[in-house]
């Protein structure tokens, strides 16, 4: 995954924001994309420790999470603090757009 510019961000936050009205929709709008786009389940590294990372999810907080497991251990990760394997998985840029999106 290279790196996007910020006109490539904006256009990806703006189609997934398109119809939204206030904060919450718009973050509904990208939990959606990255639901849609990004191909899991992917194996990742945290804290020396692999893991997969099965799904996404919205956390009460109002962050998008990863849910994260190794064997019957789940652990749900803020996807913006999530190491992601290189190369990245299919979809990876819309974690950079939420990224962006929540400055």
């Amino acid at each position: 995954m290279g790196a996007l510019g910020r006109a490539e961000l904006e256009a990806m936050v703006d189609e997934a924001t398109v119809d939204a009205y206030g904060e919450d929709e718009q973050l509904t709008g990208l939990f959606t994309m990255l639901q849609e786009n990004l191909a899991v389940p992917f194996g990742t590294t945290i804290l020396g420790v692999e893991v997969t990372v099965r799904g996404i999810d919205l956390a009460q907080d109002g962050r998008i999470i990863a849910l994260c497991f190794r064997g019957r251990v789940r652990q749900k990760i803020g996807i913006l603090e999530l190491p992601l394997p290189t190369p990245a998985p299919n979809g990876a840029e819309w974690i950079e757009a939420y990224r962006y999106w929540s400055g």
